[in-house]
């Protein structure tokens, strides 16, 4: 089996369903028991910090990225097993995704959403081929779902964009579709 690195978007906010850290929480543990790196924002607050904890827990390889600028507001992560600091957002978002081969979505906020319109425009764009996976916790992705086929009843993205998303309604879900990705075929 292919050792994978699958970077985790998520809220630097626990959000009001305890599901939402639970899933983060379980997600972090299934991928260090699965032997697969976590790669995430290096924070140590919210979803972020429980999946982060947990992949440790489980002795697990972590990966965290931060800009300077977020140090304090999300509680850098210095424990980790590799910890980057880097000057921006943007530079954040291309370390995480150039070490990553597969992206997972947890629930999150702007941040999140900002991570994931821009890794499928990529896709869209051709500039990639790794899957996105959002992991639909208590339905949290549905609105986002309907707003994609809204864009494409509008005119405005092909079917085919659909195409780049997958989504699993648990954290063993998420995990068989990774496990698939890791496993050669034949």
């Amino acid at each position: 089996m292919k050792t994978l690195s699958v970077c985790v978007y998520c809220g630097a906010r626990p959000g009001i369903d305890p599901a939402y850290m639970t899933a983060a929480t379980d997600l972090g543990r299934a991928l260090a028991e699965a032997d697969m790196r976590l790669v995430y924002g290096a924070g140590d607050v919210g979803i972020m910090g429980a999946v982060a904890r947990a992949a440790q827990s489980a002795r697990g390889e972590t990966f965290g990225v931060i800009p300077a600028h977020l140090m304090a507001w999300e509680v850098g992560k210095r424990d980790l097993t590799t910890f980057i600091v880097t000057e921006t957002m943007h530079e954040r978002k291309k370390v995480m995704f150039m070490n990553a081969d597969a992206v997972v979505v947890l629930p999150g906020g702007a941040g999140s959403l900002d991570e994931f319109f821009e890794v499928l425009t990529w896709r869209q764009l051709g500039l990639h081929h790794k899957p996105i996976y959002l992991l639909d916790i208590a339905g949290y992705w549905q609105p986002l779902i309907a707003l994609i086929d809204h864009v494409i009843a509008q005119g405005f993205a092909e079917e085919n964009i659909k195409g780049f998303i997958e989504t699993a309604d648990d954290v063993d879900g998420v995990m068989a579709k990774l496990t698939a990705l890791a496993t050669p075929a034949g």
